[in-house]
C-alpha cells in the first residue's frame, strides 16, 4: 500500500504542489487515490464516481504509477487520449520521478498506410480533382511524419472520401507480406505499446482487441497488471457494438474501390473484371434505395414492409459471389490479389449470415444514413460476455467518470457491464455550487410532445439570453428539435439586431463550432446529444446552460425496445430500472458542462417540468449538483445580468 507516499504527494508542500501554480490540496481527489491504491494492490474491480473538479486524473494515475505494473488507460474520446499523452502523464511522471515509458495506441484507420498510399498516388483514376490535392497531402504528410496520425492532417476533412484509400483495414492489411512492414505506422505504433509501461487507448480499440481475443486472433493489446477506464459511463453502448455483429454497405462500397485499383495495377487483361464491379457498385447502391432518403432506424420485423428488401439484398450477394469467383482464378498472381479475395470473402459471410441469426439473445436492425445503411446484431446484454473477460485474479479494473451513479446508487452501471462483485465509491465536486450555479425549472410549460412545446422553450429561454448576453449552450435531445429551436431563436435575435451568432451542430466539426464559441464571447451554440458530454468551456464563454428536454430516448429505437421487452418479460419494470436511470446519467452529463472550475458562474436551465410534476423526476432531480433553485424567472435574469 502506498497511502502515506500518495496523501504525501498530494499534501501542500508535495511534489505536486512544485509543479501547479496555484496548487490547492483536494481531500476527495486523495480519497479516492488511496482507494485506487488498495483495489491495485488487491487486484479487485472499483468503480468511482468523481464530480467536476476533483482531479480524477492525477487521483489514478498516481496510485497506478507507483505499484510499478504494466498499466492501459482507456478513455471514449480522442481529446482525452491526447490531453492524457502530452499533458497529464509527463507532468505526473516528472513529479513523481518514475521512469515510465509511455504509449499512445489509436485503431487502424487512424494511421496512413504507405502501400495504399502508393497505389492511390500511382493509379489514382476515379478520383475527383479535391481528392487528388488530398491525396498529396497525405503523401507529403507520410513522409516526414513520425507517426503517420491522420489527426495531425487538419487540412483534410473528416468524412472525405480520401480517407479509406490512404489508411488499412484488418481484411486488406498485407501484415508481414508488404513491401513496407519495416516502415508501417500501425505496426510501429503497436510494438511501442507493447512495450510501453504505459499504453493509453480509447474504449473502441480496447473492445475490438478483446473481440480479437475472442475469435482467436493475436491481440492488439498486452496484458496489463491494471486496466482503467476513464470517461467510463460510455462503455455500456461501445462495447454493445464490438461484442456485436455488423455490415455496411460502405463495406461493399470499399471492396468496390479497392477493385478497381487491383484491376488496374494486376487484372487489366481480366476483360470481365470492370463489368463485375460496375454491377457491384449499381446493387449496392440499390440496396441503399430500398430505405426513403431520412435516416432512421428498423427493427428486423418492420423490414418485409419494404418490398424490394428481399430481392435486393439476394442481388447484393449473388453480385459479391460473382467477384469472388472471378478473383479466385486469379489470386495467385500477387499477395495482394490474395487478400483481395480473402476481405471479400468475408465480407460475404458477414452479409450472408446476417439474415440467418436467431440468436434471442440478440436483435437484428438497420440503420440507414443518407448515403449508407448498416445490418446489425447487437446483444440485448453484454453483463455475461464482459465480465468472462475481466474475472481474472492478475489484473486490477477500475472504471471512473463524473456520472455513474443515479442518487449515489450504482447498480445500474454494474448491471449493464456483470460487475456486480465491484465496490464503488461517489465523492461529489469541491465547487460551491449554491453559490456558483443557480437551477431553473419553469412553473408552467405545454407537454414536452405538444406541437408549440420549442416555441414555449424559446419564448421561455430568451430574456435569459438577453440578460447572459448569449454565451449559452442549448441542448437538444433530438435533431428536430434542434434544428426548429434554432430557426426560432434566430428569428428572434435578428428582429432585435443582437450580434449574438448562433451556432448549430452540423455546421462543423465540433472542436471548430466550440473554438468559434470560445473566440467570439457571446456566442449561442445549439447541439443535440454529441453536445452533452466531452464539452469543456471554461470562463466567461460560457454562462447560461439550457436543455429542452429530459433526454429519455425513443422507445421506437430497435435495441432500446427490444430490451425493454426483455426486461418486462422477465417481471422487472425496465422504465424504472434501465430508461429512468440512462436519462439520469445523461441528464447529469448535460448539466455537468455548466461549471468547468473554480471561477465559473452560470444558470442552468431545465425547460421539461415533468422534472418536478412526476414522481420519477424526484431521482432526477436529486441526482443533479446541489446548484441553488428557482422557479421565478425574474431571479434568473438578475442573476445572469450580474455576471
Amino acid at each position: 500500500m502506498n497511502e502515506i507516499l500518495i496523501k504525501q504527494f498530494f499534501s501542500e508542500k508535495g511534489d505536486l504542489a512544485n509543479h501547479i501554480d496555484d496548487y490547492r490540496v483536494r481531500q476527495e481527489q486523495i480519497d479516492i487515490s488511496v482507494l485506487i491504491d488498495e483495489a491495485i494492490t488487491q487486484k479487485k474491480k472499483l468503480i468511482v464516481e468523481a464530480g467536476t473538479g476533483i482531479g480524477k486524473t492525477f487521483a489514478y494515475l498516481v496510485p497506478a504509477f507507483l505499484s510499478g505494473g504494466k498499466i492501459i488507460i482507456s478513455t471514449a474520446t480522442k481529446n482525452l487520449q491526447d490531453q492524457l499523452f502530452t499533458k497529464d502523464i509527463p507532468m505526473i511522471r516528472d513529479a513523481l520521478k518514475v521512469p515510465v515509458s509511455l504509449a499512445m495506441l489509436k485503431g487502424r484507420s487512424n494511421y496512413l498506410c504507405h502501400l495504399r498510399l502508393e497505389n492511390a498516388m500511382t493509379e489514382g483514376a476515379f478520383m475527383t480533382k479535391e481528392d487528388v490535392t488530398y491525396l498529396h497531402l497525405a503523401n507529403q504528410h507520410a513522409k516526414h511524419s513520425e507517426d503517420g496520425d491522420r489527426t495531425e492532417l487538419d487540412s483534410i476533412p473528416e468524412g472525405s472520401s480520401i480517407w479509406p484509400q490512404v489508411t488499412s483495414t484488418k481484411e486488406n492489411c498485407l501484415g508481414q507480406d508488404c513491401s513496407f512492414y519495416k516502415e508501417c505506422f500501425v505496426m510501429n505504433a503497436r510494438k511501442k505499446a507493447l512495450a510501453a509501461d504505459v499504453t493509453i487507448v480509447n474504449h473502441h480499440l480496447f473492445f475490438a482487441d478483446l473481440n480479437m481475443k475472442e475469435e482467436g486472433i493475436s491481440e492488439l493489446l498486452p496484458k496489463a497488471a491494471t486496466v482503467i477506464f476513464d470517461e467510463a459511463h460510455q462503455i455500456p453502448d461501445i462495447a454493445s457494438i464490438f461484442f456485436g455483429k455488423n455490415i455496411s454497405t460502405n463495406h461493399i462500397g470499399e471492396i468496390v474501390k479497392d477493385g478497381y485499383q487491383i484491376y488496374l495495377k494486376h487484372m487489366k487483361d481480366v476483360s470481365d473484371f470492370e463489368p463485375i464491379l460496375n454491377d457491384l457498385e449499381k446493387s449496392n447502391k440499390d440496396f441503399r434505395l430500398v430505405f426513403p432518403r431520412e435516416p432512421n432506424r428498423y427493427p428486423y420485423q418492420k423490414i418485409s414492409s419494404f418490398s424490394r428488401f428481399d430481392s435486393a439484398y439476394k442481388d447484393l450477394i449473388e453480385k459479391l459471389k460473382k467477384l469472388i469467383e472471378l478473383i479466385a482464378l486469379h489470386k495467385d498472381r500477387d499477395i495482394e490479389i490474395e487478400k483481395y479475395f480473402d476481405s471479400t470473402q468475408e465480407i460475404l459471410s458477414v452479409f450472408d449470415a446476417w439474415r440467418e441469426d436467431k440468436d434471442n439473445n440478440s436483435i437484428k436492425w438497420v440503420e440507414v444514413y443518407s448515403q449508407s445503411l448498416q445490418l446489425n446484431n447487437t446483444p440485448l446484454s453484454i453483463a455475461d460476455m464482459f465480465a468472462k473477460h475481466i474475472n481474472n485474479d492478475s489484473t486490477s479494473w477500475i472504471f471512473t467518470s463524473a456520472t455513474l451513479a443515479v442518487k449515489n446508487n450504482f447498480d445500474h452501471f454494474k448491471s449493464q457491464l456483470g460487475l456486480g462483485d465491484a465496490d464503488s465509491v461517489s465523492k461529489e465536486s469541491p465547487f460551491n455550487y449554491a453559490e456558483k450555479a443557480l437551477l431553473f425549472v419553469p412553473k408552467s410549460m405545454p407537454d414536452a410532445n405538444h406541437e408549440n412545446f420549442n416555441f414555449a422553450v424559446v419564448n421561455q429561454i430568451y430574456p435569459f439570453i438577453k440578460a447572459s448576453r448569449g454565451r449559452a449552450f442549448i441542448l437538444c435531445t433530438t435533431l428536430k428539435s434542434m434544428r426548429e429551436i434554432f430557426t426560432l431563436l434566430q428569428d428572434k435575435i435578428e428582429s432585435d439586431k443582437l450580434d449574438y451568432p448562433i451556432y448549430l451542430q452540423g455546421d462543423g466539426s465540433r472542436n471548430h463550432l466550440l473554438n468559434k464559441f470560445r473566440e467570439h464571447g457571446h456566442a449561442i451554440l445549439i447541439g443535440s446529444l454529441s453536445f452533452w458530454e466531452g464539452v469543456d468551456v471554461k470562463g466567461d464563454a460560457l454562462s447560461l446552460v439550457v436543455i429542452d428536454k429530459l433526454p429519455f430516448f425513443s422507445p421506437e429505437d430497435p435495441v432500446l425496445a427490444a430490451r425493454i421487452d426483455k426486461i418486462n418479460q422477465s417481471g422487472k419494470n425496465a422504465f424504472m430500472e434501465y430508461q429512468l436511470p440512462n436519462a439520469v446519467i445523461t441528464l447529469k452529463q448535460g448539466a455537468g458542462r455548466l461549471i468547468r472550475d473554480e471561477f465559473d458562474k452560470g444558470a442552468l436551465v431545465i425547460c421539461d417540468t415533468r422534472i418536478i410534476e412526476k414522481a420519477y423526476g424526484k431521482k432526477m432531480w436529486q441526482s443533479l449538483p446541489p446548484f441553488a433553485r428557482t422557479r421565478d424567472a425574474s431571479e434568473v435574469v438578475e442573476f445572469l445580468e450580474k455576471i
